[in-house]
């Protein structure tokens, strides 16, 4: 069984690296999740991150990341995203979420990822809470919120701390993508940017493609 995780955990890991960009859905109906998430595939990404509503019951983004990874498995690698509790974590690994993704570090929730088998991604800032996420055993640390320092600060954390693998995640656009990656980011969470609000509510669905493949060229 212990070998089995580990498998599922590199395979996890390679993807995302391949795939660079987490595309973030944020407070989307399931029916514009699934629309969402077929423009960014059909653009040329295949990470999408599903995040969790902290007023919310956490059953209402687990079926929405159920029905998404049935749906685009072997297309798409689904995670769950803003996991800030353990309800919330065990209702993203119920639901099949591939990868936990936090804007904060909870040594709990870190430990409870790895027990359960699936890949850790919390939230940190300083150095120190960088080194902290990764010694409780995260296989990526989100640095965030990355637009308040920009690509010259991950080239910074990546100094000492060249053998941990870092993703950007805030502030990431088409004009420095390519500077967070030759800054030493190993892959970036990108929302707005790409889940254009304004695109969404007009329905406007193929906007979104265009977005994900512009980005998608930036790979």
């Amino acid at each position: 069984m212990f070998f089995r995780q580990e498998v599922i955990i590199m395979t996890t890991f390679d993807k995302i690296l391949a795939g660079g960009i987490i595309t973030i859905i944020r407070g989307l109906s399931p029916d514009c999740a699934e629309k969402t998430v077929e423009a960014i595939h059909a653009g040329g990404l295949h990470l999408a991150e599903i995040t969790f509503d902290q007023t919310a019951p956490p059953k209402i983004t687990a079926d929405i990341i159920r029905t998404l990874s049935r749906q685009f498995e072997g297309k798409v690698l689904i995670g769950a995203g803003t996991v800030m509790t353990l309800e919330q974590l065990h209702a993203a690994y119920n639901a099949g979420a591939a990868y936990i993704i936090s804007p904060n570090a909870d040594s709990s929730v870190i430990r409870e990822t790895k027990r359960l088998g699936l890949l850790s991604m919390p939230g940190a800032y300083t150095a120190t809470e960088v080194a902290r996420c990764y010694a409780e055993g995260a296989d990526i640390v989100k640095v965030f919120p990355s637009d308040s320092a920009g690509p010259g600060y991950i080239k910074a954390l990546r100094g000492p701390l060249h053998h941990i693998p870092l993703a950007a995640v805030g502030g990431v656009n088409l004009d420095n993508i390519r500077d967070f990656f030759d800054a030493g980011a190993c892959c970036v969470g990108i929302g707005s940017n790409i889940v254009s609000k304004q695109a969404v509510q007009a329905g406007d669905f193929d906007r979104i493609r265009l977005l994900a493949s512009a980005y998608a060229a930036k790979l």
